[in-house]
């Protein structure tokens, strides 16, 4: 299968892209960042219009984009991640493999999102516990999402905190304070209101929506 790339994008010199990969139109791969550093771009990548990646990132099979999705130097992006429309992830980000990100979404540096997180439209993750501060740049503290975490729509993380496996952050909630694997966290500030085994499907389904936390491997 060959790779296709629209005559309207840039691919710079030294950027390895897997086969199979398709680089729509407006794309601009590889130009900006660190002068040197390697970009490699796995086996069936899709980045779609407009879409800029900086230098100096290694991203594993099957990465994809959506339109004006934005991605800065030396971050770590394991396989079939997506980044949806518009959104933005800046510099020494670390995403594990099937992180989705939706549309809209700013994703600070020193993030860390483990496999299978799934990161809601709008979701604003922060870094910078005193904003302008002279020494903003040795006090930032990276979020951490842990594995099979799910961040609701407009919801903003503040900087350092924790999410464990499996915890739902509710649509709009802001969170202040580290959440246990497997809660289910709403408000602003954000409370715990009760656990993911205790969901029950709205449909009246007789199933559960998610598997017990101690499948996902819940850090300690």
């Amino acid at each position: 299968m060959s790779t296709v790339i629209s005559p309207l994008s840039v691919v710079a010199d030294g950027v390895s892209l897997g086969e199979g990969s398709v680089v729509e139109e407006f794309c601009v791969i590889g130009r900006s960042g660190p002068a040197g550093e390697k970009t490699v771009i796995g086996d069936g990548a899709t980045l779609r219009t407009h879409t800029v990646l900086y230098a100096g990132n290694t991203i594993g099979p099957r990465f994809a984009t959506g339109h004006h999705a934005l991605v800065r130097e030396s971050n770590t992006i394991g396989e079939n991640v997506s980044i949806g429309s518009l959104s933005v992830v800046e510099h020494h980000v670390t995403l594990g493999d099937r992180v989705r990100i939706h549309s809209q979404c700013f994703i600070p540096e020193f993030t860390v999102i483990e496999e299978d997180a799934w990161i809601g439209p709008r979701v604003t993750v922060t870094n910078a516990p005193f904003p302008r501060c002279p020494s903003v740049s040795t006090c930032m503290k990276g979020v951490h999402i842990e594995r099979g975490a799910k961040i609701g729509a407009n919801a903003t993380l503040l900087p350092g905190v924790r999410i464990g496996a499996g915890a739902i952050i509710g649509s709009g909630t802001v969170v202040t304070r580290d959440v246990a694997p497997g809660a289910v966290v709403v408000g602003n500030p954000g409370r715990q209101t009760k656990t993911t085994d205790e969901l029950t499907c709205p449909a009246g389904l007789d199933h559960r929506p998610y598997p017990p936390v101690e499948s996902l491997g819940a850090n300690a």
